[in-house]
């Protein structure tokens, strides 16, 4: 079981707020994550791994196809708070689910 969190690099966010994306990225997917799956995950050591995305456009793509394979996922929008416009799209997340079906989706994406 696993997680990964694809983060946007064309929008420069800093280290502190690709921090706290990926971090709410990871806990919104995984509150939607259904009991058998969560318990594993969790119990496993929560094994994430951090991608890069180059847009938008690749989040959202993403995301299309975790829906189709039925795995959990979450796209995050900034608060705008801080560094970035309110309502960016910043980060996606893919599972908590089998390292196999999470590889299906992000396996051809670099390391962030």
């Amino acid at each position: 079981m696993k997680q990964a969190i694809v983060a946007r690099t064309d929008i420069n966010m800093g280290e502190g707020k690709l921090a706290a994306q990926v971090a709410h990225a990871s806990l919104s997917a995984y509150e939607d994550t259904d009991g058998p799956n969560r318990r594993e995950w969790k119990g496993s050591g929560q094994k994430k791994v951090v991608l890069q995305a180059d847009g938008e456009d690749q989040l959202f793509e993403l995301a299309d196809r975790a829906e189709r394979s039925g795995l959990p996922h979450a796209i995050i929008r900034d608060a705008g708070h801080t560094q970035l416009e309110p309502g960016t799209v910043t980060a996606l997340a893919v599972g908590p689910g089998s390292d196999r079906a999470v590889d299906e989706i992000t396996g051809d994406l670099s390391l962030y």
